[in-house]
């Protein structure tokens, strides 16, 4: 019989994952659907929402899928717990693949902020030359603080522009290297970056670099997620899986409900 896994994905872990698993079971990728021109998934893939969390655990009992895997980025704090309460719903078993996140160390300068609204506060009244290293979703936040030049990186264009007057539009998809990472804030002049802290390497270099420049960096802190059983790598939740063998997650056909 061959197992089926869904896979809330929209991280590169996430497709790591789905590759390494689709040896030993159906695998189903699903992703937001925010992105325009996703990259290769190598696996089915199932894009835009669910419907809440009652849309999902509907879809996971029609599929009848034997195992949930969210493998969603650590901001997707409502497609977690939509997972969480979806998988109970439903009976299926749920494991998490939660990156850890960055830690400072000597040398970076850090202000932590709980939200992109405080962060926007948070880089004072005097015009600043500020990277805005977030989601196109999130920079509207900034409006609130329009004195300010903005240099916005995303992978998508930012539609509509900013209502600011002073604002610098630049497309690339990561990873980004140290180097070019550095060159950026040289270049662009910049005296702040704001990020969130979304962990792994592809994304570090502007990190990195705002720690050797001596640029403060206004960082968010994560969202809390679903306690759920989970693991800090592909490698690791892999393992899990094949330790127990997926036979292990399967609940009996009358504790899901079918």
């Amino acid at each position: 019989m061959t197992h089926r896994i869904l896979i809330l994905g929209g991280t590169t872990e996430a497709r790591q994952l789905a590759g390494k698993l689709a040896a030993r079971a159906s695998v189903t990728l699903s992703l937001a659907g925010r992105t325009e021109s996703p990259v290769a998934q190598g696996v089915p893939v199932r894009s835009g929402g669910f419907g809440g969390a009652d849309g999902l655990a509907a879809y996971l009992t029609e599929t009848a899928t034997d195992l949930l895997i969210d493998a969603t980025h650590p901001y997707a704090a409502q497609i977690s717990a939509n997972a969480a309460q979806a998988a109970r719903m439903a009976g299926v078993p749920i494991l998490a693949l939660r990156r850890p996140g960055w830690e400072p160390v000597e040398g970076d300068r850090w202000t932590l902020v709980g939200t992109v609204g405080d962060a926007a506060q948070a880089l004072g009244p005097a015009p600043r030359r500020v990277f805005l290293a977030l989601g196109r979703q999130e920079v509207a936040a900034f409006e609130a603080a329009p004195q300010h030049h903005y240099l916005i990186r995303s992978v998508d264009p930012v539609e509509p522009k900013l209502a600011v007057p002073d604002a610098e539009y630049l497309l690339a998809r990561g990873p980004f290297r140290d180097a070019e990472e550095r060159a950026l804030l040289e270049r662009h002049r910049i005296d702040v970056v704001v990020s969130k802290n979304s962990g792994g390497e592809a994304t570090f270099g502007k990190i990195a670099s705002a720690r050797a420049l001596g640029i403060e960096v206004v960082m968010i802190r994560r969202p809390d997620l679903p306690d759920v059983p989970s693991a800090e790598t592909v490698e690791a939740l892999a393992a899990i899986v094949d330790r127990f063998g997926i036979d292990h997650f399967v609940r009996p056909v009358d504790e899901r409900g079918v």
